[in-house]
């Protein structure tokens, strides 16, 4: 399991170290949207474009908007300090969408970084990598919701919530879940690419990865599962100084 740094503001932005990674191994960070979102709101206008500040403005729940701008600053800011600019000059674009051609892919900048962003409610999740890389965040579902979309899961993945006590699924659910999706991500197809095609498993561990990608679980605060995926471009996971616990 990943442990990923977290990421905290002052007043005038972000003051520590530039993401940095071995091959293969991406680095990660959590954002406390509760705790960052009003300083990025404040220090929005100088860093988000337009488009990303209409976005947050378009959104009615504080809470939501609060950690959209909290993600938003913090990938810019992140971003600017491993490219050396800054992060109102960060160029932000989307690749081709493998499945389509449309522009809807992964995310990407100059600069041969690879990034990826999740956030839900009052958390949020990037990764950097030297490889294509997602990764997911979410709060644990409630046991309707588990009912009501487990049967999209891989079979063998179906089979192992069916034996599990009721209490247990919402949090296995959640772990097949975000595994899926941040290899989704990573891709850059999302969740058109279907959640029943690959076995991640529902396991406290992840089974392994589709070939040529490594899929680990992410610690984040309690009621939430998150995930990470690389593509490993024919290399073996990294064990050695990969930050893992």
């Amino acid at each position: 399991m990943y442990q990923p740094d977290e990421f905290a503001l002052t007043e005038t932005g972000y003051r520590g170290p530039p993401p940095s990674w071995a091959p293969g191994s991406p680095a990660l960070w959590v954002v406390d949207a509760q705790r960052e979102g009003e300083r990025a709101q404040r220090l929005a206008p100088g860093i988000l474009d337009a488009e990303e500040l209409g976005r947050a403005g378009s959104l009615v729940v504080e809470a939501d908007r609060l950690c959209f701008v909290a993600s938003h600053v913090a990938l810019r800011t992140l971003l600017g300090a491993r490219l050396g600019i800054a992060p109102g000059a960060v160029r932000l674009t989307r690749e081709p969408c493998p499945s389509c051609g449309g522009p809807h892919g992964r995310p990407a900048t100059g600069g041969g970084v690879h990034f990826s962003l999740s956030h839900t409610r009052g958390v949020a999740l990037l990764a950097f990598a030297d490889e294509p890389v997602g990764v997911d965040v979410e709060r644990t579902p409630k046991a309707r919701t588990v009912s009501e979309i487990g049967d999209q899961l891989h079979p063998a993945e179906r089979r192992e919530l069916a034996e599990l006590p009721e209490e247990q699924r919402p949090a296995a659910f959640l772990r097949a879940w975000t595994r899926k999706e941040a290899y989704l991500k990573g891709k850059g197809i999302g969740l058109a690419g279907g959640l029943a095609h690959d076995h991640m498993g529902t396991g406290p561990r992840p089974e392994p990865g589709p070939p040529g990608w490594t899929v680990t679980d992410v610690a984040v605060p309690a009621g939430y599962a998150a995930a990470v995926a690389v593509r490993t471009a024919g290399r073996a996971p990294a064990h050695g100084g990969d930050r893992r616990k």
